[in-house]
């Protein structure tokens, strides 16, 4: 399914950046950040092209 980001306007494929590319040592899954990241917010989940991007909206969004 494609997104859009919300910042920019860019299209987001959520599957892959939802796509698990390895796990930390304490069993967390890693995400590749060049496919897109995503964000929690209001009770549901929005999509970015870039980490510049989801930092842009976490700070207009203050209660995130």
């Amino acid at each position: 399914m494609a997104s859009t980001c919300p910042v920019c306007g860019k299209s987001i494929d959520e599957a892959a950046a939802k796509a698990p590319t390895g796990q930390t040592k304490f069993g967390a899954q890693e995400v590749d950040p060049a496919q897109g990241t995503r964000q929690f917010y209001d009770g549901k989940w929005y999509y970015f092209d870039s980490i510049q991007c989801r930092s842009k909206f976490v700070a207009e969004h203050k209660d995130v």
